[in-house]
C-alpha cells in the first residue's frame, strides 16, 4: 500500500505547533551551534533496510507470526521499504539476500524501486544454509571447507550474487561466514584461514572496479569452538589481504559480552578499513534486538567515534560508509520494530554531531576526565527528538512516523490485501 503525501501533511499539521515549540526551545539550548548544518546532516542520513527484517523472526525454539500481511514477494518487500521511508524519510535503501530474495526481473525492480524512492544497498550472499537443489552441503563449512568442491560451489554462489548486484545497480557484497568447528580438532585453524583466504580472493576478483567487499565477523554460533572469521582482527587479516576493495563490516551483536565496539570502530575507521554496519542491540549475544532498545550510551559512543574519526578523515557521512539494520523480532510488528530501529540510530548520530568536539580535545588533553565525561553525558542525556522531528518534516516524511503507521491502521490494510501471510525468506 502507499501512503499518500496529503495524508502525511493532515498528520503533521496536527502536530505542529506542539513540534515547533519543542524545536524552538531546543535551538536556544543549542544556539552556540550551527543547528542548521546538523538537521542537513541529518536529511541526507540514510539506513538501509534488509528485506529479511519486514517478516516475523524467530528463535531457535520457534517463530511465531504476527496478525499477516507480511510480504510474499521482492515486490511487496520493496513496497514495505517504501512505506517505511514514506513515514520517516531515512530509509532510502533497501539490502537483499539470496537465494531468499532472487531478482526475476532487475529492471522491473529497479522502476519499481526507483518509485519509492529507493536504491539498492549491498548485496548479501547465504552459505551458512544448504540451498534447494545444491550438489553440495555446508554441514562442515562453506568457504573453508576441507572438500574444493564444496568451496568451489560457495564461490559460484557469491559471484552470482555480485552479478544480481550488477543488474540492480548495488555497489557493495556483504559477505559472512557461518564457517568454523563445533569441537576442538575439528579442523586446522590455519588450513581453515588459508581455505577462506583463496575463497575470497576469487570472489575479489569478480568484484566490478567500482564495487566494495565487506567481511563480516563473529565471535560465535552457528559453531560453538571457533568461527573462521571470528573477531574484527581475522575479517581486518582478510581484508587487508584482500586488496582495497574489501572492508570489515561491524554488526553490533557479533562480539563478546562487554566488548568495546567504539575502540574497535575508531580503530577500522583510522586504518581506513571500516566498510559500515549492521545495527541492532543485544543484552545476552546475537539478540538482533531493536536498535539503541538495551544500550543506547554505547550507540551514542560508536557515533561519537564515527563522526570524529569521519570528520579527521574529511569523508562524508551520508555515502562513504554502509549504514544498515539487521534487526530480527518475534513479538513486534516488524515495520513498527524497523521504525524504532532508524529513529534511535537518527538520535544517536544527532547526539554526535552535537559533541563539543574543542572543548573534548582540550579535556582530554589536559587529563581532565571529569571534563570529558560531562561533555558527552550533557549532550547523550539531552533530548535531540525535536532535531530528528524537524529533519523527517523537511524531508516530507511524517513527525511521529509510527503514531502515523498506527493512525493509518496500515498492519490491518496489508492483512486485508495480503492475507495471513508469513514472508517469504528465513
Amino acid at each position: 500500500m502507499n501512503i499518500e503525501q496529503n495524508q502525511i501533511e493532515k498528520h503533521n499539521d496536527s502536530l505542529l505547533t506542539s513540534h515547533q515549540r519543542k524545536l524552538s526551545f531546543l535551538k536556544e539550548d543549542w544556539a552556540h551551534v550551527d543547528v542548521e548544518s546538523v538537521i542537513q546532516k541529518l536529511v541526507d542520513f540514510q539506513i538501509a533496510i534488509p528485506s529479511w527484517a519486514l517478516g516475523t523472526g524467530g528463535t531457535r525454539f520457534g517463530r511465531f507470526a504476527i496478525t499477516g500481511g507480511e510480504p510474499r514477494t521482492i515486490e511487496e518487500k520493496i513496497e514495505d521499504v517504501g512505506l517505511l521511508h514514506a513515514l520517516n524519510g531515512a530509509s532510502g535503501a533497501i539490502s537483499l539476500h539470496i537465494p531468499w530474495d532472487i531478482p526475476q526481473n532487475a529492471e522491473e525492480l529497479k522502476t519499481l524501486a526507483s518509485g519509492y524512492g529507493l536504491k539498492f544497498d549491498a548485496m548479501n550472499s547465504n552459505t551458512f544454509q544448504d540451498q534447494a537443489g545444491a550438489a553440495h552441503s555446508y554441514k562442515f563449512g562453506s568457504l573453508q571447507n576441507v572438500n574444493k568442491d564444496v568451496r568451489k560451489q560457495a564461490i559460484e554462489h557469491n559471484i552470482e550474487v555480485i552479478k544480481h548486484g550488477i543488474a540492480l545497480g548495488s555497489d557493495a557484497l556483504t559477505v559472512w561466514l557461518a564457517d568454523g568447528s563445533c569441537f576442538p580438532g575439528q579442523l586446522n585453524f590455519r588450513k581453515a584461514f588459508e581455505n577462506t583466504l583463496e575463497s575470497l580472493q576469487e570472489i575479489y576478483s569478480a568484484l566490478p572496479e567500482d564495487w566494495k567487499m565487506f567481511v563480516e565477523y563473529k565471535a560465535f554460533e552457528p559453531n560453538f569452538y571457533s568461527t573462521t572469521v571470528g573477531d574484527w582482527g581475522q575479517s581486518l587479516l582478510y581484508a587487508s589481504k584482500l586488496g582495497k576493495k574489501a572492508y570489515t563490516l561491524v554488526d553490533l551483536g557479533h562480539h563478546l559480552p562487554n566488548a568495546n565496539i567504539e575502540q574497535i570502530v575508531a580503530l577500522l575507521l583510522m586504518e581506513g578499513k571500516l566498510g559500515g554496519f549492521h545495527f541492532n542491540d543485544s543484552k545476552y549475544g546475537d539478540d538482533d534486538l531493536t536498535a539503541g532498545s538495551i544500550k543506547p550510551y554505547q550507540l551514542f559512543l560508536i557515533f561519537n567515534e564515527l563522526v570524529e574519526g569521519m570528520d579527521a578523515k574529511g569523508m562524508n557521512h551520508a555515502k562513504d560508509l554502509g549504514w544498515m539494520i539487521d534487526a530480527s523480532h518475534n513479538v513486534k510488528d516488524p515495520l513498527e520494530d524497523l521504525l524504532q530501529s532508524v529513529e534511535a540510530i537518527m538520535i544517536a548520530y544527532a547526539q554526535a554531531l552535537l559533541v563539543d568536539r574543542k572543548a573534548l580535545n582540550e579535556a582530554q588533553n589536559n587529563n581532565d576526565v571529569a571534563k570529558a565525561q560531562e561533555i558527552l553525558q550533557n549532550t547523550f542525556r539531552s533530548d535531540l527528538r525535536a532535531l530528528v522531528a524537524e529533519a523527517r518534516l523537511r524531508a516530507g516524511a511524517a513527525l511521529s512516523p509510527i503514531a502515523l503507521y498506527r493512525g493509518l491502521e496500515v498492519r490491518n490494510k496489508l492483512v486485508n490485501h495480503r492475507g495471513n501471510t508469513v514472508a517469504t525468506g528465513l
